[in-house]
């Protein structure tokens, strides 16, 4: 059974945010089989949603409002038809099982008892609402185990389908491995040591190019405080890894190659390239497991909202109008 990582913050968002759309607080918004939704509660969820809604996006029109609320409906049938399928094959969490979850999400947020508790009440729900919500959703889950997940597969072929159709996104950047010699420029030195520093700078150079012990060079001549123990020595690194200045100059080299004076603001670089790696495809095996969980996520997301269709057609639910 794969395991499905809970989080605080989508768990507090089963309850959008906002609205005062309609005046009436008793009446029947809809009733699902035998159970029935009043228009209060769906005022609470809608009040709930519209607030959210307009914390990122500003005020709702009246259309978007209706909308909204429409949405709102229809989402709280699901979830009854949902809840009355979780009773109908006696599905049961433990309070142990709730319990464990709760711990889980803490952990994982780095949240004590204290935190928590402050955190749902700043999204307005309680710990015994929160628990009662946490309930349901692993009620739900396990439904969709039994029900969904179950019932689906990912073939190799498929997988190989999805690695060969999106190549850029298993596209392994192209790799440097460089040494450097560096000469420290102050920010408020004159100009008469700045280019006594370049004199020295050429001269390196010159004897970096005739010399092929470069570590020694930089040992000799670099300010770089660890050049002394790696002998300039900048690693293997990728685009983006390293300076902007030196990431710029030893993209056009060529392996063995030194470079010309590469200037950054802490000063002067004299870089000679090691070895480079051209860009590949990361290997299938190795994200294999990947692009198989993001095919599984999504037919089980088709496969769910499929079997929720399903189960709507053969409920009784009746919406009332003006709703």
């Amino acid at each position: 059974m794969r395991k499905t990582v809970l989080s605080i913050f989508m768990l507090g968002t089963l309850f959008l945010p906002a609205l005062s759309f309609a005046e009436l607080i008793s009446g029947i918004a809809a009733v699902v089989n035998d159970e029935i939704i009043t228009i209060r509660e769906l005022n609470r969820e809608f009040d709930l949603a519209s607030k959210e809604i307009e914390k990122k996006e500003g005020p709702l029109s009246y259309q978007a409002k209706k909308k909204l609320r429409v949405s709102m409906l229809d989402s709280m049938v699901d979830r009854f038809l949902v809840r009355q399928k979780i009773k109908e094959l006696n599905i049961v969490v433990s309070e142990e099982e709730v319990r464990q979850s709760i711990e889980d999400v803490k952990k994982q947020n780095r949240l004590s008892q204290e935190a928590l508790v402050s955190a749902l009440l700043s999204q307005g729900m309680t710990f015994d609402q929160y628990k009662a919500q946490l309930k349901e959703q692993l009620e739900r889950l396990r439904l969709m185990s039994q029900e969904v997940k179950s019932k689906i597969q990912v073939s190799e072929r498929e997988i190989r389908e999805y690695y060969d159709a999106n190549p850029s996104l298993y596209k392994e950047d192209a790799t440097f491995r460089a040494k450097h010699i560096f000469l420290k420029v102050s920010k408020t030195a004159p100009n008469t040591d700045v280019k006594d520093i370049i004199k020295k700078a050429v001269l390196v150079i010159s004897e970096a190019r005739s010399n092929s012990d470069f570590a020694a060079l930089a040992r000799k001549y670099s300010d770089d405080p660890g050049a002394a123990k790696d002998g300039g020595d900048l690693g293997s690194f990728k685009k983006g890894d390293m300076l902007p200045e030196i990431e710029s100059a030893v993209i056009n080299m060529k392996p063995g190659e030194i470079s010309e004076i590469v200037t950054s603001p802490l000063g002067f670089h004299i870089i000679k390239l090691e070895e480079r790696s051209a860009e590949k495809m990361k290997l299938l095996e190795s994200v294999k497991a990947s692009i198989e969980e993001i095919l599984y996520k999504k037919k089980s997301e088709e496969r769910f909202k499929q079997w929720a269709e399903e189960l709507r057609k053969g409920a009784a639910v009746e919406l009332k109008p003006s709703q």
